[in-house]
């Protein structure tokens, strides 16, 4: 058996942590490209959400290096999501790819249930013991994962050179991946956060004070927020424009939440959305569409200069969500942009929107300072 799976962001190192921890082998899909969409597209109905695309084409990639079983979490509510595995298993078999779908989510809505299907993909060699040992591990690295994260998104607008602050990133991550033992992991969080702090000050390359950014708070699908290729580096790119960006769902948040029911948190929890959003968006409509009203409301109220809004074309929740929140807009007046993006999003045109809301919300700033 080898093991692929969607390469959605950072989840990556910790799918593979949590399998080659229990020494199944698995096959990482290549970071998303134009080239995993083009393949993907090609199977998918014209219809399809970008997400489901690049999930495609992140098993036609694997496959060429093997793998044969695909693991992916489930989903509820009038969200396709909830029927990806078994959509894309007949669309991947009438290719001719016979793949082996495994769905990991607690189908009983127990943490038992969810832990015999990684005991599947295990195999009897492995304990219950060892099982449960490998998930707390991997868990704890997503969360490590997101807290580099946001040190990041503060770093961005602070730091005087751009380029080695990716460089920082790109190096973390890939210590994160490599590093087997919680100490490691630790020392990874600890190295960032002094590496950070022993580059700060003066101002950025760009000419922006580094003491004042503007914060911008991302919100929307999970798989678009979460993936640098899919939102088209929205974070990057706005932390180069001197933004601290925040978002409304962390890995370890969503896992937390979705896939241990509430009894991890995560990082940033999304316990308190659905209480944010209840004026708003009072139920449940499937995805993250209630988050994103819950989110948007939180951002507002703790003095964010902007909110934006991204989610793949045709989203049923998504749409629902942005249509509440003009409302949210109106009540904090705080600008809010939403950007839908499918194979057609382009990197220009996504840069000259950004840079177009970074200079209407700094345009009050500057009558204040100035006035």
């Amino acid at each position: 058996m080898k093991v692929t799976f969607p390469h959605m962001g950072n989840a990556w190192i910790v799918i593979q942590t949590l399998f080659e921890s229990l020494n199944v082998e698995v096959v990482v899909p290549p970071t998303n490209s134009k080239r995993t969409l083009n393949l993907g597209t090609r199977l998918s109905p014209e219809s399809a959400c970008l997400p489901l695309k690049l999930n495609l084409g992140n098993y036609l990639e694997a496959a060429s290096e093997g793998a044969d079983t695909i693991v992916i979490t489930g989903g509820i509510g009038p969200c396709r999501f909830g029927y990806y595995g078994e959509v894309e298993r007949q669309i991947l078999r009438d290719a001719g790819y016979n793949y082996e779908v495994v769905t990991l989510e607690p189908p009983d809505g127990s943490l038992l249930g969810l832990a015999k299907r990684i005991r599947y993909l295990a195999g009897t060699k492995n304990s219950w013991v060892k099982i449960l040992k490998a998930m707390r591990f991997a868990y704890l690295k997503s969360v490590a994962l997101d807290r580099i994260e946001d040190l990041i998104h503060a770093a961005r607008p602070r730091l005087p050179e751009p380029l080695l602050t990716e460089k920082l990133y790109e190096k973390a991550r890939m210590q994160l991946a490599q590093t087997m033992t919680e100490k490691g992991v630790q020392e990874t969080v600890r190295w960032v956060q002094e590496s950070i702090r022993e580059r700060q000050g003066g101002v950025n390359s760009y000419g922006h004070e580094i003491c004042k950014p503007l914060r911008i708070g991302i919100v929307g699908e999970i798989y678009t927020i979460l993936d640098p290729f899919s939102s088209v580096g929205i974070e990057e790119e706005l932390g180069h424009l001197g933004v601290e960006v925040d978002r409304s769902i962390y890995l370890s948040g969503w896992v937390g939440s979705h896939v241990f029911r509430g009894l991890a948190p995560g990082y940033r929890s999304i316990k308190t959305y659905a209480r944010h959003a209840k004026a708003y968006l009072p139920h449940f409509v499937g995805g993250h569409g209630q988050e994103t009203v819950g989110a948007a409301v939180k951002f507002a109220q703790e003095g964010y200069d902007g909110i934006i809004q991204v989610f793949p074309l045709s989203c049923m929740p998504e749409i629902v969500a942005a249509s509440v929140l003009p409302r949210v807009q109106d009540k904090y007046k705080i600008p809010i942009m939403t950007l839908i993006v499918d194979e057609h999003t382009g990197q220009a045109g996504m840069q000259t929107r950004l840079e177009a809301f970074v200079d209407l919300l700094e345009k009050p700033r500057f009558l204040r300072e100035s006035g």
